[in-house]
This record gives structure tokens, sequence and C-alpha cells, in this order.
């Protein structure tokens, strides 16, 4: 395979990698653009639901976003667990940590026919 042809090959799975995910900026690009907002606006409305999420999150609050799904908080309990590396005992105590059910509508366009 030749340089150029590996260098094609590697800007086309780049491609396909980066379409896995989003992250917020990209948010931020999306919501400028569809609704024709500066970038500094858009990113005050991303960060502000994402704060407002985050702080009812702490307080304990479940999230239900209808046809999307819900976060919640789950307390996990303390427990055992072992060192890979050592194989010795250790302790792991309790800890919060945020859950998500996908929604219906959003199930339904994950597993629909292609």
């Amino acid at each position: 395979m030749t340089a150029a042809a590996g260098l094609g090959t590697a800007i086309c799975l780049f491609h396909l990698i980066r379409v896995l995910f989003m992250i917020k900026s990209e948010i931020v690009q999306k919501l400028s653009t569809q609704f024709n907002l500066p970038q500094k606006q858009a990113r005050l409305i991303v960060d502000s639901i994402f704060n407002n999420m985050t702080r009812s999150l702490a307080l304990g609050d479940k999230i239900i976003l209808r046809g999307f799904g819900s976060f919640s908080v789950r307390v996990t309990r303390d427990r055992i667990s072992r060192n890979p590396q050592t194989g010795k005992a250790i302790h792991v105590t309790s800890r919060n940590i945020v859950t998500f059910r996908v929604g219906h509508t959003l199930s339904s366009h994950l597993n629909r026919e292609l």
C-alpha cells in the first residue's frame, strides 16, 4: 500500500470514528447554526442546561426528557473488591452514580430497520 493510499484510509477511518460520538462544542455549533444564534449565546444556553441538570442530579432529583430518556442517581453499596495485580482484597466505599434509561422514542429510532 502506498503512503497516499494509507493516508486516505486513515482519513476515511477518522471520519467513521468521528461520527460515533458528539462533543459539547459540536452541540453548541449545531444549536448556533440551526437557530441562527451567535456561538457565545449558544454556548451559554448549552452550559446552562448542563449546569441545571448537574445541580438537579446532585440534589437527588430525577430528570425526565420524554421520548429521549431519564437520568437518575443511584447509590452503590460498600463492597469488597480485589486488586487485579496483587489479588489483595480492598474495601470500596459506596458512592453515587448517574444512570440513564433510554426513552421509547429514542429506542425506536435506534432500533428501526435501516
